[in-house]
């Protein structure tokens, strides 16, 4: 099987539920590959987007890494075997790339190589988690997967108000763990959105907080002294992803969970992050994206660097909020999944009439990722074809 045709498309993803509210002008990149072989009489074609977050990486994957994609030999994807390898179509992708560059390179390789994994499980006519468990997980499946409902950035006017309304949606929709921003504000402010949560769930274990990388140094040692009283799930992204000495520094003085890595996009990352970021691997938190960090080949590679420096695979909880990183979260046997019920739609969320039961879901039972069990996003997709 070869790639004949890569299509891709430049669309808009907002961080709030209602679209009326500017959202910094975000956008993603579509992606659909289309393999030479045909599935049940119809073209095969895996799809794939850019994650959120980051924004679009159309111009790289079309002038850089789509046409090594479409001059692969099936020998160069497939190998000896009969089945499509993402793997080794991930070493076409990459040939001739000088390490280093990591960052909006890195997204753009993701994007692909999202689709090749949908293109892989749909040929195998199998759900990706159960692919991936089979290849990487030891051949274990859990029947459901522990998520947590991400969301409440800062609202422009009746902050506190519209927060508490957001996340009393997700405890309405069976969520019991909920992840709010803060960092937009003062610390007083974030710690007022924090008490405003607080209010609403049973314990504060139940909340996560996710400060986008905005404090300086001497913020974040403020904020970590502040939100110390709390006992908070976690507190994510409190400075800059490679101020590795801040890291150490909040760790050394912030008893709860910390976590980490959202914004790190390679193995030479991670291996900087368990060496120098004084995390702990008994209680902290992995927040790699799949899709951010070359894909799901590039998250293997972190996976192992940081098992080898002593973490557990269950202190993995993928970024992203939609379906491929709930694959990817109980094929591997992770501690389970983020997602995005109101936000970055339509990519972020579960599959239509999905339920989430005790903070946990099932998973798509469907071929490939399943982003056609998602009505708004499956034409999306096929807007490419």
């Amino acid at each position: 099987m070869r790639i004949v045709d890569i299509r891709t498309r430049t669309v808009a993803i907002s961080r709030y539920a209602d679209l009326a509210i500017p959202s910094g002008g975000l956008d993603t990149t579509l992606v659909a590959a289309v393999a030479s072989e045909r599935g049940g009489g119809k073209p095969l074609i895996g799809f794939g987007f850019a994650s959120i977050g980051r924004y679009a990486q159309t111009g790289l994957i079309r002038e850089r890494f789509a046409p090594r994609l479409l001059a692969a030999t099936e020998q160069e994807l497939c190998g000896e075997a009969a089945g499509f390898d993402p793997l080794r179509a991930w070493d076409c992708m990459m040939r001739g790339e000088k390490p280093g560059g990591h960052g909006e390179r890195s997204v753009a390789v993701g994007a692909l190589d999202m689709a090749l994994w949908d293109l892989a499980a749909k040929q195998a006519g199998t759900p990706l988690a159960w692919l991936l468990a089979q290849r990487f997980g030891g051949g274990l499946l859990p029947g459901t997967v522990a998520v947590y409902a991400a969301g409440g950035y800062a609202y422009p006017d009746d902050d506190l108000a519209r927060l508490a309304q957001e996340v009393e949606g997700y405890l309405g929709c069976g969520y019991t763990r909920v992840k709010i921003k803060i960092g937009a504000h003062t610390i007083a402010q974030d710690a007022a959105r924090i008490e405003q949560v607080l209010s609403l769930l049973p314990d504060a274990g139940c909340l996560a907080v996710d400060a986008m990388n905005r404090y300086t140094r001497e913020e974040a040692i403020l904020a970590a002294d502040t939100f110390s009283r709390y006992g908070l799930g976690w507190f994510e992204d409190f400075c800059d992803p490679l101020d590795y000495e801040t890291h150490a520094q909040v760790a050394r003085r912030y008893p709860h969970p910390l976590a980490a890595g959202e914004a790190l996009f390679s193995a030479a990352d991670a291996r900087n992050l368990a060496l120098y970021a004084g995390l702990r691997p008994a209680r902290d938190v992995l927040l790699f994206d799949p899709a951010h960090c070359y894909g799901l080949t590039g998250y293997l590679r972190i996976i192992g660097e940081m098992e080898s420096a002593g973490w557990r695979r269950s202190a993995f909880w993928p970024h992203g909020g939609h379906l491929f990183s709930l694959h990817v979260a109980a094929g591997l046997g992770l501690g389970g999944s983020e997602s995005n019920p109101y936000i970055f739609q339509p990519f972020g969320g579960l599959p239509d009439g999905a339920s989430v039961f005790d903070g946990r879901t099932g998973l798509p039972s469907v071929a490939g990722i399943g982003f056609e069990s998602r009505d708004a996003l499956a034409q999306l997709f096929q807007s490419l074809l």
